[in-house]
């Protein structure tokens, strides 16, 4: 397996639309790197152009030890998984995915071999003499993923695979990829617009925004320390609660809300620098970090509340903005009742007012 580097790798289109901009992103033997972010980011372009399949504007793409910026894509031992699984109907499963070494011209006893392996690793042994009609939507994706694993790839390229598939057939799909990157131990890039998949899959993600990279970090560290709002409010579900105001001590600290007369007491854990009291900024806090109770916080009036059995979401309104809480079990209260909500101090998180919004509490 090898690494792929992207130096300075950037992305223009015609009329001058940069879909992409100079990009530096290292990706190591045998990683599982996620790329996500709303539509119209940037991901697939940056997949497409590490495959060969978009021009790169600037900047040099390297897959190990060669730079491939003018390399065709057959000849740069990647394997790509798209969106369609772009089987040919006439064809069986076995014919299918090994349709890419016949051209190759391989022995036609290797072939075999190889399909045969792959379909062992994939649970689809079964499968190999029927045709893609007769399969669900799941088998067919496990046939498009041997179809790349037969080829002994370098590098594996996922371009939202499992769009098409049912929110079950996604769960179980995720699972089967996260084992075949054990069992292989290979190069995979993923893009995917589902923070959900690339939370799971991912060992490090890369968001993108407007095609800029806004942080590249572990799963965790992104959803414990996101650099920025856009960061923190696109990874996790539901997503992170933004308040704007001002910070101030006043017998305690407290943010002063954006209309000026909403005081939320802030916990006596927190403290942030003193440079930041008395300053406009953004304060953002994940639902599950939020506590409802009868008393001790910020009076607020449940507006609506969603039971999902072993948790329920409660919605509420503060200073004109919403707010979600995330329970455990059952709440027991009626809409419209008054509650009180606390914030748990060691994941308060405050952000600058500006367009790019850089978590102030970020360290290094």
């Amino acid at each position: 397996m090898a690494q792929v580097r992207l130096d300075q790798v950037s992305k223009t289109y015609p009329g001058g639309v940069q879909a992409v901009s100079p990009m530096d992103l290292q990706i190591a033997h045998g990683e599982f790197t996620v790329l996500v972010g709303p539509s119209g980011c940037g991901k697939s372009t940056t997949l497409r152009m590490i495959a060969g399949l978009e021009e790169v504007t600037g900047g040099q793409v390297h897959i190990g030890d060669r730079m491939v910026n003018d390399v065709e894509p057959r000849d740069r031992n990647i394997a790509m998984v798209f969106q369609s699984y772009a089987l040919y109907p006439h064809m069986s499963v076995a014919a299918n995915m090994g349709f890419g070494l016949r051209m190759r011209k391989l022995p036609r006893a290797e072939i075999t071999t190889r399909v045969a392996e792959a379909a062992r690793i994939l649970g689809i042994g079964e499968l190999l003499d029927r045709k893609p009609r007769a399969l669900s939507g799941g088998q067919r994706q496990r046939v498009a993923l041997g179809r790349a694993i037969v080829r002994d790839p370098e590098v594996f390229l996922f371009d939202e695979p499992l769009s098409n598939l049912d929110a079950k057939m996604r769960v179980q799909m995720r699972t089967e990829i996260a084992r075949l990157h054990h069992r292989l131990g290979a190069t995979m890039i993923y893009v995917t617009h589902d923070q959900t998949e690339a939370m799971t899959l991912g060992e490090r993600i890369v968001v993108l925004k407007d095609g800029v990279v806004q942080q590249v970090a572990a799963p965790m560290e992104l959803y414990e320390r996101p650099a920025n709002r856009f960061v923190g409010g696109f990874i996790g579900s539901p997503a992170m609660n933004f308040l704007p105001g001002r910070l101030e001590r006043n017998d305690g600290l407290a943010l002063i809300c954006g209309d000026g007369r909403t005081v939320w007491p802030l916990p006596s854990g927190f403290t942030p620098p003193e440079t930041l009291l008395g300053r406009n900024l953004v304060l953002g806090i994940r639902p599950e970090h939020i506590q409802v109770g009868n008393g001790g916080g910020l009076p607020a009036a449940l507006q609506v509340s969603e039971s999902l059995g072993n948790e329920t979401l409660a919605y509420f309104e503060v200073a004109g903005r919403p707010v979600t809480a995330r329970c455990g079990g059952q709440l027991d209260a009626a809409i419209d009742a008054e509650l009180s909500l606390s914030l748990q101090p060691a994941h308060i998180h405050l952000f600058d007012t500006g367009e790019a919004g850089a978590n102030l509490l970020a360290k290094g």
